[in-house]
């Protein structure tokens, strides 16, 4: 409590760097007033007046459509508003007034999932709003207020939070090899603070890389593979720091040619940048990158599916739940969700993306509904409909949820599977079709199947196809996507065995001399110069295109032990153990076999480092990875979105689901 109380009588010591003066903070626009710098030099930075604190409040109840509420309740006071009030008095006052009015605000905050008027208006993310059940449970324990005063006067938010229920995974004496001390050395070190606190961990942190791009910045996907090894580690702090930063910097109006990308987008990558201020003294901002930077200027669609992700990791591994619960934190997860769930043109219920938009982000040809993307987006829905306060104004998204569950579920299965009796199937195709009825719904092509998978595919093993659209499909494998999809349960039981079996069948493909291909196999000759655009880092078998990235023995070790096949992650975890120290910890390795470290690979990558130490940990502990996947969900198969049983159509996702399950 007595971080509310200092919040309204200090100077704020760090700002978000936004986009112009008129950006709306909180949902709200700025007021035309001398506190807002017009310095050109500094003009896209705001700092709250540090002896009008209240002034927030005054701006709430005068624009919210709220004002009512907000009006009677504000949880932004100046410090004279309770100054009689012994500090004991003061923090129940302020909580016990900030509550109620919180949660009812909170559920008006989404009314449906399309509303055109969704608004984003955030609790200021320095102050930790208590649950529900808070008022109450002050009123019966004295000793709250003081247990609480104690946490947040350490210093160590987040980092002891549930510490009894986060302290059960800690192994104590426990030897670590010279590999994994030399990994956790390295990864410390790309730690990266924001006024005195960690929020993340650089890209590449080699001391003698002169040209690093943007390779210093902090980029949510980068980030993951780290935030598993500290939350492992049992360190939450730097991972909760991040998710509430990360989530200050959603949606803000940042542009690419005059055009602003779709509210709830949240950044590829952040950098702490020093601010000149008066009198020689300097201040330190975050700048968030939406895409108006990067290569192909392309928003990132994975990084708020990451961050729901990152976000039921954390609560599953530190037991902070109330993180969850914020008031904030439950407005960014709809946020995402209604930017997701948006009605378009399109006709499936797989995600529509456009290259470059994930962790492959150049030109490789996977525009439209690429695997990776739909792994990640079921991912996020099961996590949000865990995370979700259900209440009136959710109980629309909740149902969205759902049904959208189902949809995709049942399409994933159904049309991205190959094995060889399915490529048979393709391989006899009727083209042209035209009903409801028609087996080749798609209108594929048998003369698409390629030469190569007729030879490669083995006899026990099969894959979710890499794309899939009218007339085409992109039978490469891709990693990750069917990595994240046994996590996920969005493959049935028996389809996720048949992927590990793929994967041990074709070893040296996928594996070689280092874990794990990223996609197989690499597009070459002519087919390179036209689908990647003669992409000079796509060459074939380097990088995006048939390269090896030691970032995904972390996804792969996961899978492996969801399934129970934990020998084949063991059998990874050691070539890669021999090799990466060796090579200072490159960020991908070339040929066909990962034989030669990438030829423009960053070296002392931080997600290599971190998914190396992360896999390490995971098959070490068990019982903490058993946290981070999904079993099936029968309720998904249940419920049929499609409604068919009045229609002349012969299958519903939820009779073709059931009978692919293994009994």
């Amino acid at each position: 409590m007595k971080a509310i109380i200092k919040l309204m009588s200090m100077k704020p010591c760090c700002r978000m760097l936004l986009p112009s003066k008129n950006t709306p903070f909180l949902g709200v626009p700025f007021p035309k007033s001398s506190n807002f710098s017009s310095n050109p030099n500094h003009s896209s930075t705001f700092r709250f007046p540090h002896h009008k604190f209240h002034t927030f409040a005054t701006i709430l109840s005068r624009n919210s459509p709220l004002n009512s509420t907000w009006d009677q309740s504000r949880i932004f006071y100046s410090t004279c508003c309770c100054n009689h009030l012994s500090k004991r008095e003061r923090a129940r006052f302020l909580v016990a007034r900030a509550v109620p009015d919180l949660r009812s605000f909170s559920a008006s905050v989404e009314s449906r999932v399309n509303d055109k008027n969704f608004e984003r208006i955030y609790v200021q993310g320095g102050i930790n709003v208590k649950p529900a059940a808070a008022e109450e449970k002050i009123d019966s324990d004295e000793n709250v207020v003081d247990k609480e005063e104690e946490r947040v006067e350490g210093g160590d938010v987040g980092k002891d939070v549930r510490k009894n229920e986060c302290s059960m995974f800690v192994e104590v004496g426990k030897e670590e090899s010279e590999v994994e001390k030399e990994a956790w050395k390295l990864l410390r070190n790309a730690i990266v603070t924001y006024c005195g606190s960690p929020v993340g961990t650089v890209a590449a942190n080699d001391p003698n890389d002169k040209l690093p791009l943007n390779y210093d910045q902090v980029f949510i996907r980068d980030f993951i593979p780290s935030a598993f090894a500290f939350l492992l580690k049992g360190e939450g702090e730097i991972v909760r720091n991040f998710l509430l930063h990360t989530l200050q910097l959603q949606s803000w109006e940042k542009t690419v040619d005059c055009y602003s990308p779709g509210q709830g987008l949240m950044p590829a990558s952040f950098k702490v940048r020093s601010v000149a201020l008066d009198d020689n003294k300097f201040e330190e901002v975050l700048d968030p990158d939406f895409g108006e930077s990067a290569i192909g200027r392309v928003a990132p669609v994975d990084s708020g599916l990451w961050w729901i992700i990152l976000l039921r990791a954390y609560g599953k591994l530190t037991g902070d739940y109330a993180l969850q619960e914020r008031v904030d934190v439950q407005t960014g997860i709809k946020l995402i969700l209604n930017l997701c769930l948006s009605d378009g043109f399109d006709m499936f219920p797989s995600l529509l993306v456009t290259d470059g938009s994930c962790m492959i982000d150049r030109r490789m040809g996977i525009h439209g509904h690429p695997l990776e993307i739909q792994s990640l987006f079921y991912s996020a829905l099961r996590c949000s409909r865990e995370m979700l306060s259900v209440d009136e104004g959710s109980k629309n998204l909740v149902r969205a949820i759902n049904n959208r569950l189902s949809a995709l579920s049942f399409h994933i299965r159904e049309y991205y599977w190959v094995d060889l009796k399915k490529i048979n199937e393709i391989y006899r195709y009727k083209t042209e079709e035209y009903s409801t009825e028609a087996t080749n719904k798609f209108n594929i092509y048998p003369e698409q199947i390629p030469h190569w998978l007729m030879h490669w595919i083995p006899e026990t093993g099969g894959y979710l196809i890499g794309n899939l659209q009218p007339a085409h499909m992109d039978f490469r494998f891709f990693t990750l996507g069917n990595l994240w999809s046994i996590v996920s349960s969005l493959g049935t039981p028996r389809q996720n065995e048949a992927v590990l079996n793929l994967i041990e069948a074709k070893w040296d493909d996928l594996i070689g001399q280092m874990p794990i291909k990223i996609c197989y196999p690499a597009v070459e000759s002519e087919e390179w110069r036209i689908i990647t655009g003669s992409d000079p880092k796509n060459t074939p078998w380097s990088y995006h295109n048939g390269g090896s990235w030691p970032t995904l023995l972390w996804q792969f070790t996961l899978a492996c032990m969801k399934m129970r096949r934990t020998d084949l992650a063991k059998k990874a975890l050691d070539i890669a153990e021999k090799r990466l120290p060796q090579d200072r910890w490159p960020e991908y390795y070339d040929t066909r076999n990962g034989k030669f470290i990438g030829k423009q690979a960053r070296l002392f990558q931080t997600w290599s480092i971190a998914g190396y130490l992360t896999s390490k940990m995971l098959l070490e502990k068990p019982e903490m990875a058993s946290l981070l996947f999904w079993e099936e969900d029968y309720d998904i198969l249940e419920n049929c979105v499609c409604a068919l049983s009045n229609s002349t159509r012969k299958k519903c996702s939820r009779r073709l689901a059931k009978s692919q399950i293994l009994v």
